[in-house]
């Protein structure tokens, strides 16, 4: 975590602020077609609060088409977790703070505590460190623990920039078309094996990324806004 003097406070502010304002203009100018809405609103219409899923390098539009409505992510501990956490805060998610190597039973169980009170929550299942498009056991864990169901998701915009990071981090460019796939819930039984599951979970992130890669723009109607 940042220390507490002045000129870290200050820099974790601007950073924040302007991490949100880059968030908020590009992914306001994205025009998305979505797809397997019914499955979210389902869950809404059950009040069943669902465990959503997705690759790291999806971030900054995921972050933006699922603002403001409650969903609980894990963020790192250390600095540059806090920077994130600005960012994600001001678009209505709630931050537990854990990763991979450390302090991730904490933030595990702060998701189930999420999901107790109502929320969704949200992984990105390759992250922190990949290895890339590899799924992780962690929402597999947190579904056989609380009965919720995961929902896999996919969004590929048409045009984008990518980072030479480990995941070829995305930013979309503006105005770019950008589909949002969102596969059948599922809900992983609390005797079943966990790595039959990541098998299955791996089979069914692999189907979304593939339709959405092979996806044909041509003549495909886009809307302006994400559904309600």
């Amino acid at each position: 975590m940042t220390d507490g003097s002045f000129s870290s406070q200050a820099r974790l502010f601007l950073l924040g602020r302007c991490g949100w304002a880059l968030v908020w203009m590009i992914g306001s100018l994205l025009r998305y077609r979505v797809e397997g809405w019914e499955h979210v609103e389902q869950l809404k219409k059950d009040g069943t609060p669902a465990i959503l899923s997705f690759w790291h390098n999806q971030i900054f539009y995921a972050t933006h088409f699922w603002r403001f409505r409650n969903i609980s992510v894990i963020t790192s501990p250390h600095g540059d977790g806090d920077y994130i956490a600005r960012i994600i805060e001001k678009f209505g998610y709630v931050a537990a703070r854990g990763s991979s190597t450390r302090g991730s039973t904490r933030a595990l169980l702060e998701l189930r505590r999420h999901l107790r009170r109502g929320g969704d929550v949200a992984f990105t299942i390759d992250g922190p460190t990949g290895p890339l498009y590899q799924v992780k056991p962690g929402p597999i864990w947190l579904s056989q623990k609380t009965g919720h169901p995961i929902v896999p998701f996919h969004i590929e915009p048409k045009s984008f920039w990518h980072t030479r990071s480990w995941d070829g981090f995305r930013i979309p460019k503006p105005f770019s078309p950008a589909l949002v796939k969102i596969g059948p819930p599922f809900t992983v039984p609390p005797d079943a094996s966990g790595e039959d599951w990541v098998r299955t979970y791996q089979q069914s992130m692999d189907t979304l990324k593939e339709y959405c890669e092979a996806y044909d723009w041509s003549g495909s109607s886009v809307e302006s806004r994400r559904p309600l």
